[in-house]
C-alpha cells in the first residue's frame, strides 16, 4: 500500500493536544501570529530552546539575520507566508529546517518583537479564541506543550521534500 507524504501528519501524541493543535489550525493567519508571540511572551523561556543542543541558529541565517534588516511590513509579510505554507524564500528556508530549529526562529523573532521584528500593534486585544488557546497550552505538562509548538511549528513554511518511503509503503526491503 502506498501512502503520500501529508506534512499535517500531526506529532502531538494525545488527543488534548491534538485539540489544542486543530484550535491553533481553526484560527486566521494574524490570529495564528499573536498566539505565538503571546506563547513566548508568557512561556518562551522554557519553551526553546527547548533541546538546546538540538538548535543550531547557524543553520537559519536567512530568518535569523537578514530577517531583522527588513521593514516591519516586510517582516509581517514572511510571517504570514510562513504561517500559510507559501512558497517563498523566506517559507521554504523555514520549511528546509527541522522543527527544533523552527522553534528558535519564532523564540528569537519574539524577543525582538517592538525592537528589531514588527510588534503587535499597542491596542491590540486577542480575541477569546486566542485567550482561550493560551490556557489551554498553559494547562499542558511541558512534554504536552513541547509536542504542541514542535507539531505547529513542523506544519509551518514551504517544502517540496519528500521523506524516503518506508518499507511498509512500498513492500520491499532495502538494498546496498
Amino acid at each position: 500500500m502506498t501512502t503520500s507524504y501529508d506534512k499535517n501528519i500531526s506529532q502531538a501524541r494525545s488527543n488534548e493536544t491534538q485539540k489544542v493543535v486543530d484550535k491553533f489550525n481553526a484560527l486566521d493567519t494574524d490570529a495564528k501570529l499573536a498566539w505565538f508571540y503571546l506563547v513566548y511572551k508568557k512561556m518562551g523561556d522554557s519553551i526553546t530552546p527547548a533541546a538546546p543542543a538540538a538548535t543550531d541558529p547557524e543553520l537559519a541565517p536567512k530568518l535569523l539575520g537578514d530577517y531583522f534588516d527588513l521593514s516591519d511590513d516586510e517582516q509581517l509579510g514572511i510571517m504570514r507566508d510562513i504561517v500559510n505554507r507559501k512558497d517563498t524564500e523566506y517559507s521554504r528556508a523555514y520549511g528546509a529546517i527541522k522543527e527544533n530549529n523552527q522553534l528558535l526562529v519564532w523564540y528569537a523573532w519574539a524577543v525582538a518583537m517592538g525592537d528589531k521584528v514588527v510588534g503587535l500593534p499597542a491596542t491590540y486585544q486577542p480575541s477569546q479564541a486566542i485567550n482561550d488557546l493560551l490556557g489551554q497550552i498553559e494547562g499542558l505538562d511541558f512534554d504536552e506543550q513541547i509536542s504542541v509548538f514542535r507539531t505547529i511549528a513542523g506544519e509551518m513554511g514551504y517544502t517540496d521534500v519528500k521523506p524516503i518511503e518506508t518499507q511498509a509503503q512500498t513492500g520491499k526491503t532495502p538494498s546496498l
